[in-house]
């Protein structure tokens, strides 16, 4: 998709700096699909906060490694 967008020429300068890619449409996709990674990696940690996983009750890891060694 093109896209015209008016992006400041210091922090356009930066993403270049950082993502060390060959050009500016290189280094825009890292830094979105970093950005993007990093959102979805906050939004799970927050769902987990208000509704952390439990354990079924009498789950055991000592039997749960002893059913995955065969």
């Amino acid at each position: 998709m093109k896209v015209t967008a008016i992006i400041p020429d210091k922090l356009i300068k930066e993403v270049r700096d950082m993502a060390k890619e060959n050009n500016l449409t290189e280094s825009l996709i890292k830094a979105l699909s970093e950005w993007t990674s990093l959102q979805k990696i906050r939004y799970l940690n927050n769902k987990l906060k208000k509704h952390p996983l439990k354990f079924k009750h009498g789950f055991s890891p000592l039997k749960l490694r002893e059913i995955n060694r065969y």
